[in-house]
């Protein structure tokens, strides 16, 4: 039986119509959440992120500004335009598009961010707060992904979940999140031994290590919820035949763009996978949400008005 795909752009829009709502509340009290976001120079595919970021804001009433400054910027004018935002009132969260200019100290950079605006999560004070279980800024796909499991009705309370990665913005706190909601988990990464053994354990399978269709159907036990966390352009036309053999829609879409967007995970997997998220549409369009309610949570969080 074919797996449940777990639509994400649906679970995005709930979230989305919540904050909305919750926003609308906050404005009416005298308090209109406020995101700052700082895009250094002009990567396209940074600006392309930042339009998303912004047009959400415009989409639920969050006050939004977008920061431009040249790509020839200093780290210590960064510091001090940086120092001016967590000094601002009006501005609950901010957000500093990566990558940075190779001349900039990026983790100067991210550190100087007041953890109480750090909507992304990232800073070691949020990290501290998620690991002890307190109040704070949890990273944004990782919440996503804990949000599309609890409104997929996916059980995680005693369940085995496996997350393959271990980065700082994905693998850790989401295993953290998972721990956190009751789960027994075990991370893996490029040294774990017979990794498609430890997978094949999961009730919940994590993939976000990056690697196009590295998480085959012997990684999965049957019925397991996959979450694909990976986003990875296919252009070599046999990494494409690897994945994708038979797949019309997909060819044809190959053939005229000579590239495709894959998961970690093979599509395969949705043969034995109870539930899967897609690639495009899963993870993806959860991140933009949980930033949107990062930035009234920590609307909320600095000025004392109630959040768990």
């Amino acid at each position: 039986m074919a797996a449940t795909i777990l639509d994400g752009n649906k679970i995005a829009g709930e979230i989305k119509a919540e904050i909305a709502a919750e926003v609308k509340t906050m404005t009416a009290a005298g308090v209109r959440p406020g995101l700052a976001v700082v895009l250094v120079g002009n990567d396209p595919a940074s600006e392309i992120y930042v339009r998303g970021k912004v047009k959400s804001c415009e989409d639920l009433g969050i006050y939004s500004e977008k920061i431009t400054p040249p790509d020839t910027i200093t780290t210590e004018a960064l510091l001090t335009l940086i120092a001016d935002l967590n000094a601002r009132d009006e501005i609950d969260g901010i957000l500093v598009q990566l990558p940075l200019p190779a001349q900039v100290d990026a983790k100067r950079v991210l550190m100087a961010v007041d953890p109480r605006k750090d909507v992304d999560g990232f800073h070691p004070v949020n990290v501290g707060l998620l690991s002890t279980q307190r109040p704070g800024l949890v990273p944004c796909t990782p919440a996503g992904i804990i949000e599309i499991l609890k409104r997929s009705n996916i059980p995680i309370a005693g369940q085995e979940a496996v997350v393959v990665g271990r980065s700082d913005i994905v693998g850790k706190p989401v295993a953290m999140l998972l721990i956190n909601n009751n789960a027994t988990v075990t991370v893996c990464h490029s040294k774990t031994r017979d990794l498609a053994g430890v997978c094949r354990r999961a009730d919940i399978l994590v993939a976000a290590i990056g690697k196009a269709g590295l998480v085959t159907r012997d990684f999965v036990m049957p019925g397991a919820a996959v979450i694909d966390v990976g986003t990875n352009k296919v252009t070599d036309r046999a990494e494409f035949e690897r994945l994708y053999s038979g797949h019309p829609k997909r060819e044809e879409s190959f053939r005229t763009k000579g590239s495709t967007l894959v998961g970690d995970v093979h599509p395969e997997v949705a043969e034995v996978a109870g539930a899967l998220t897609p690639v495009p549409g899963g993870v993806g369009p959860l991140t933009i949400a949980m930033l949107m309610s990062n930035t009234v949570r920590a609307g909320k969080l600095r000025r004392g008005t109630g959040c768990s």
